[in-house]
């Protein structure tokens, strides 16, 4: 019987918070050169993600390391301004806790003012019950660490869980734990895999 479940954030329920688009749009709109920022983001996100480092650590290595023309206020009001819900998904989720008596947990790779910001803009919290975030736990997927925190706070056995991300690799990791895992593709078929895990 499942009686938890663990979700990623971006690209599930919302979209990505940072990902490789934003930044390339970030650079056209500061007029930034993408491929020295995508590298400064490359050698320092695992660590802000991890939540070793703070926003305002990482803008200064990746963006002002140099003098810019417009303000770390700015540039993290733009960062912001990026993130989008699923409205269906969200929907979905409640749906399913609501009916089946569900836990939530989210399980993320995400840092720490960029989880805050979303949680608290998109009412997260009014559904999802426990957030394993890699900036509270400082792991972060792959790693089989974040789902064993996530299984040890929402006290589930594997079995008792189903979990859905929309990359393949977290999924295999969930699955070699025992973790009934389900690539999200679309919302119509997550839909259907969900119903079906569910009901057993």
């Amino acid at each position: 019987m499942i009686t938890t479940l663990f979700l990623d954030i971006g690209g599930v329920l919302l979209t990505n918070g940072w990902d490789h688009n934003a930044r390339a749009r970030a650079a056209s709109q500061f007029q930034l050169d993408y491929a020295e920022m995508d590298e400064r983001h490359h050698l320092t996100f695992d660590t802000y993600e991890e939540g070793k480092l703070s926003l305002d650590e990482y803008l200064r290595r990746v963006v002002f390391h140099r003098e810019r023309a417009f303000t770390p206020a700015d540039f993290k009001a733009f960062m912001y301004a990026q993130s989008q819900p699923f409205p269906e998904m969200i929907e979905l989720i409640k749906t399913l806790k609501a009916r089946h008596n569900l836990r939530v947990a989210a399980v993320s790779n995400e840092g720490r003012e960029l989880t805050t910001y979303r949680v608290e803009r998109f009412q997260l919290n009014s559904f999802i019950d426990f957030f394993i975030s890699s900036c509270f736990v400082h792991y972060r997927k792959p790693d089989a660490d974040i789902y064993r925190m996530a299984l040890d706070v929402s006290q589930a056995r594997p079995h008792q869980v189903a979990y859905l991300d929309d990359r393949a690799l977290f999924v295999q990791v969930a699955q070699e734990l025992g973790i009934h895992s389900i690539l999200h593709q679309n919302y119509e078929t997550t839909k259907g895999e969900l119903e079906l895990v569910i009901r057993g």
